[in-house]
Order: C-alpha cells, then structure tokens, then sequence
C-alpha cells in the first residue's frame, strides 16, 4: 500500500468565469452519465427508506442519533451494533469524553482569558460573513484559538482515543493507497462558541461544508465522486477516503485548508436538545443527491441548485425535498460531551428563543495527518507560536500580545505530534522540517 505524499497533491486555480464554467462541466458531466434521470431515480430509490426511517423514528419519539461511551471507546468495548449505526447515521455522541468538572473548569477559564486580556474592549466585531447567505443571525463566535482550556482540549489523551476510533470508520487505505493516518491527529485549531441565556438565534441553515461549487468543478472532487459521475451510484462510498486528501478548495472566507474527517465540538455547558442545538440530515449518502441534482433539466444551465463560491453548500427545499425531510437534532448533552458529524453531512442549527442555559463549545474536528494536513499544522505551529489567527480564518491576531496564552512549552506529546513540533528543535530545525 504506498503512502499518498505531497508531491501527488493537485492544486486548482478558480476559474475566471464561474457561470461558463459551471455551464461546461454539466455538459461534460451529463454525457459522462448518460442517463441523468435514471441514475437521480437510483439515488432517490436507494435514499428514500433510510429518511422514512428517520422520520418514523421522529415521530415515535425514539433516539436517531448514535451514543457512545468514552469508557466503551477507551476499553475498545464499543458494541458492533453501535459502531455499525454511526456509519449508517454518519454521526455520534460521546458521552463523557473528559470529566464534567474539568469541561466546567475549561469553561470558566475560558472566561477569565478573555476577561484578563479586555477582549470586550478590543473586540472589532465579524471580520468574516462565515455562513454566506444562509439565513441565520450572529451566531456568539470568539475568533480565539490558543487558550490554555483550548489547547489542553485538543491534546487531551481522551481527545486523540476519540478521533481514532472515528477515523476507523473510514477507508483510510483503498485504490492501493495509504491516505491518512488514522491514528495520529494535525490538530486543527477552530474558535469557540459562548451563546449566553436568554439569547434569541435564527439558526443556520442546512448546508455543507468543505466545498461548495468545488464539489463539480475541481479535478480532486471529480475524482471522489467518479462512481456517482460514471453513473455506478453502487460505487460509490461516502467513507472512502480516496481523493478527499487532495481536494483544495479556493480562496475565501470559509474555506478549510485541511480534510476533516469529521466535524466537531466539545461541550462546555449541557445544553437541552430543543435549546437551538445542531441537527443534522443523518444519512451520509445524501451526498450523491446533491451532487446529481444539479445535472438535471429543471435547474438552469449556470446553476449547481444555489452552490456559489466563497459561501458553504446550502441545501434547501426548493431543490432538495426529499432531505430536508429527515432533519435530526442532537440529543440533550452535558459538559464533557462531544458531538460529531461526517464532513459530508447536511446539517444546521436550530433557532431558539430566549434560550435556557449556555450554548458554550469548543470546536474541534477529527483531521487525521495527510501529506495536506501535515502542511497546514507546520503553518499553524509558526502562528501558534506567534499568537495569530490560523491561516483558514481572519486575520485577527488579538492573541499576538496575550502574555498568558498557551506556550509551545506546555504542549504534551499529542500535542507536539500533532503540529509536527519536536521538543527542543531550534528555529533552523523547524523550518527544515516543515519544508520537509
């Protein structure tokens, strides 16, 4: 099995002209599948039981989303029912990956790092419109990446055991190449979330992320979904991991530099299940609902169903009925909880009003080490040693002059493998290894 390495990576320019191209490659596409209506018949077939099954399981009131407990991860006890709903589902629910009160105490610490250095004072306000057009109101991100409750989060042992065991239910190995390492994480930083009580959101939206117009025009995306192109929907593998490693996608505010194999937050407060949480459309296969959709005769000829560049992948009703039917919010959660999603997966957040309680998360995803990851930890290093913002979010930098930020001196061994830091390296050795 060789090892995919960065050399093999491809990168894409954006076309000059969005809707010609868009135009050009329906045509190409179209005549690659031959039979568009059959093979979105197909799709819709092979789609339909699974979201009557969860809507019917809505409607009885039965749990949708996996659970599993940490204790059950960490013992490798996890049983092989559980394992086999979260690849049907695309989803979980860890329960108790670290102890409430240290969950709390993060959170308080939270708190008193942005208290100690005035973020109140200094904030500018969103130097982003992270969401595109999706209807949603501010949501209460902190463009903050490098406390200490963050960091020692994302290095946490229980962390790494997580992102394993989820990483597994991928193809890591398939078409004769070795494309991540399941077993050892890039650490992707990510903001938090601090949603007060009493708070009125409108929500988000379902959409995707990692890729909007991308998912049709790039070459590496046209590769991850050659079998859905080829018009063989029976090939095609939602959790093979082939080409996903390769996949850029272009210049914009909501971009990500890195493969998530699944997106995720730990929760630093509980928060009730009817309290606008996440909901998610559980069913990873939908994928190759949106992805055909656009090639049919009903959606204009410049259009991929309201995929635009720079926003995420919105999916919506007009276009996308059968999905929206089988939306699923998470279950009630507790501090120390974490919640995950395949970087596939149609998903949104609720609206609430006057809510009861905190909404308070830390985000961080599952993003196995790859020749792309591994490139984007060494950039991410350098700026985590800085204090600045990581390169996929705005140039913000509050933390260059926070004096009690966390120190590349207080990483453990995760966290050290994860940005590629060797203990004691000197700038010079640095540098050598992150052009190595």
């Amino acid at each position: 099995m060789a090892e995919h390495t960065a050399e093999q990576t491809s990168w894409t320019e954006p076309p000059a002209d969005y809707p010609a191209a868009i135009r050009a490659v329906k045509r190409r596409l179209r005549a690659q599948i031959g039979d568009v209506d059959a093979l979105f018949a197909r799709i819709e077939d092979r789609l339909r039981p699974k979201v009557e099954e969860v809507v019917a399981l809505k409607e009885r009131g039965e749990a949708v989303w996996p659970v599993v407990q940490f204790s059950d991860i960490a013992a490798g006890t996890v049983p092989a029912e559980t394992v086999d709903l979260i690849h049907r589902r695309g989803c979980a629910v860890v329960r108790g990956q670290v102890p409430a009160e240290q969950a709390l105490g993060w959170d308080a610490s939270l708190v008193e790092y942005l208290d100690r250095n005035d973020f109140a004072g200094v904030y500018r306000g969103p130097a982003d419109d992270f969401f595109g057009t999706l209807e949603a109101s501010a949501p209460e991100i902190y463009p903050i990446y490098w406390s200490a409750a963050q960091m020692e989060a994302r290095q946490h042992e229980n962390t790494a055991k997580v992102q394993s065991f989820l990483n597994a239910m991928w193809k890591s190995e398939s078409r004769g190449v070795t494309w991540f390492d399941p077993d050892q994480d890039s650490m992707y930083p990510d903001r938090i979330r601090r949603r007060p009580p009493g708070a009125t959101s409108g929500g988000l939206s379902g959409h995707t992320d990692s890729g909007s117009v991308e998912r049709w025009l790039t070459p590496a995306y046209q590769q991850v979904f050659a079998p859905l192109f080829d018009g063989d929907v029976d090939a095609y593998d939602p959790w093979d991991a082939a080409y996903r490693t390769e996949v850029d996608e272009y210049p914009s505010s909501t971009m990500c530099s890195v493969f998530r194999s699944f997106q995720g937050w730990l929760a630093m407060s509980e928060m009730q299940h009817d309290q606008g949480v996440l909901w998610t459309v559980p069913i990873p296969e939908a994928m190759a609902y949106i992805i055909v959709r656009p090639l049919l005769s009903d959606v204009p000829e410049d259009s991929l169903c309201g995929a635009e560049q720079g926003m995420a992948l919105g999916v919506h009703e007009e276009w996308h009925p059968l999905l929206t039917r089988a939306t699923v919010g998470i279950p009630t959660v507790q501090p120390g909880d974490s919640v995950w999603w395949h970087s596939d997966l149609v998903h949104g957040v609720a609206p609430v009003q006057d809510q009861k309680g905190w909404g308070n998360v830390i985000y961080i995803p599952a993003a196995p080490m790859c020749a792309k990851n591994a490139a984007y930890a060494a950039d991410v290093a350098e700026r985590f040693r800085r204090g600045e913002s990581p390169r996929d979010f705005p140039e913000e930098h509050y933390e260059a002059s926070w004096e009690d930020r966390f120190r590349e001196s207080d990483l453990n061994e995760v966290g050290r493998r994860g940005l590629g830091v060797q203990r004691g390296a000197s700038a010079p050795a640095r540098a050598a290894q992150a052009r190595a």
